[in-house]
């Protein structure tokens, strides 16, 4: 009898899980600036109409230097959140390398904001080892997220893409191909 109840409810709870977890993100403080509301299903972006802005964030990069969102004015940006202690992310980190070198002459950049490395000395042999170009951050603390707009997810890898004014246009959860991304970049990049 109660395999019978559960099978009956079964699809409303997978059918609510999916809503929530394809939850568009929403605004909440002070100036309308983005707070995570949920992830979006790979493959959609939040509407133009509903994206809201990041603060201006930066950061520590692993080489030498600085990373500051407001130096990109007017590009798309991919920001994508991973770290040498997870096997997803040291196969999605050299698949995102080749579609940085594909669409940074068409107006798209990327950082990678490396968290939770205890010290800089693996993810920086990460980086060299796998010919990483874009600036990669180091967040020993998973502050960024926090700064972006208080995204906190459970996961990692996940990747924010922010449209050319810097609006949160989508939060994907789980490692990203390259089959995955273009598309989004696509439309990004087409956007005026």
């Amino acid at each position: 009898m109660k395999s019978v109840r559960f099978r009956s409810v079964l699809p409303a709870i997978i059918a609510l899980a999916a809503l929530l977890l394809s939850a568009c993100s929403g605004s909440s403080g002070s100036g309308g600036d983005y707070s995570f509301g949920g992830a979006q299903q790979f493959g959609t972006l939040i509407p133009a109409a509903d994206r809201k802005p990041v603060p201006d964030f930066g950061g520590s990069l692993l080489s030498r230097g600085s990373y500051k969102l407001s130096a990109y004015q007017g590009k798309a940006i991919v920001v994508n959140f991973w770290g040498t202690w997870c096997g997803p992310c040291t196969v999605e980190t050299p698949a995102f390398q080749k579609v940085y070198a594909a669409y940074r002459s068409k107006g798209v950049s990327f950082v990678g904001i490396d968290i939770k490395d205890g010290t800089r000395d693996a993810p920086r042999s990460f980086v060299r080892d796998n010919h990483i170009t874009y600036p990669i951050v180091y967040d020993e603390n998973g502050e960024t997220a926090l700064r972006m707009g208080n995204i906190r997810v459970q996961a990692t890898p996940f990747t924010v893409l922010l449209d050319k004014q810097h609006r949160v246009a989508g939060v994907y959860v789980g490692p990203l191909t390259a089959k995955d991304l273009e598309p989004m970049l696509n439309k990004l990049v087409a956007e005026t």
